[in-house]
């Protein structure tokens, strides 16, 4: 008897492990996908006191799944960000950037409130300095107010730099010299 309690005991145990402890299927994964907005033009020259250069690769990226288009991560702007110290005499500390997305009528459009603020920070060592002739890169990784991708509703982008020029002077100094033993 107890033999036959044993092998029920035991058949009950591999039949629940085989059916009750199988994997389900699981639900098929979202797809999430990249919407990519193109800006037009694609780059732009920059131009601000001594400092001169260019913004290029700038577009708008967003994530969403397929198929709902629910929304995954929020609008980004993303380009790069060269400038050119065209000072003959001044160099220049670079300090930040600011981005300001700008409307039809002339106003601000406002970031939603759970995002950061458009700001570039030149954070590498040394590349915030820029001797004459000098140049930098740096790229743009920002956010992008959702109301800016309506249509018409974005005119122009304002890229506000925050820099600080000191004089730079070269000079000679020469110095009469004998050499002895000759």
């Amino acid at each position: 008897m107890w033999k036959w309690v044993g092998v029920t005991i035991t058949a009950t145990a591999v039949a629940a492990m085989t059916l009750g402890c199988s994997q389900q299927p699981s639900g098929t994964a979202a797809v999430i996908e990249d919407k990519i907005y193109t800006v037009t033009p694609a780059s732009v020259v920059v131009k601000a006191g001594i400092l001169a250069g260019e913004v290029t690769e700038m577009r708008v990226t967003e994530r969403v799944e397929k198929g709902s288009g629910r929304l995954v991560s929020p609008a980004k702007l993303t380009g790069t960000l060269k400038l050119k110290n065209s000072s003959k005499d001044q160099a220049v500390r670079l300090v930040g950037g600011k981005i300001q997305y700008i409307d039809a009528q002339g106003q601000p459009i406002k970031l939603e409130e759970t995002r950061t603020e458009p700001t570039i920070k030149f954070a590498t060592y040394g590349a915030e300095r820029l001797d004459p002739g000098q140049d930098a890169t740096q790229s743009v990784d920002v956010d992008f107010p959702a109301e800016a991708l309506k249509a018409k509703k974005l005119k122009e982008i304002r890229l506000e730099l925050t820099y600080i020029p000191s004089p730079y002077k070269e000079e000679t100094v020469n110095f009469t010299v004998v050499i002895s033993g000759q």
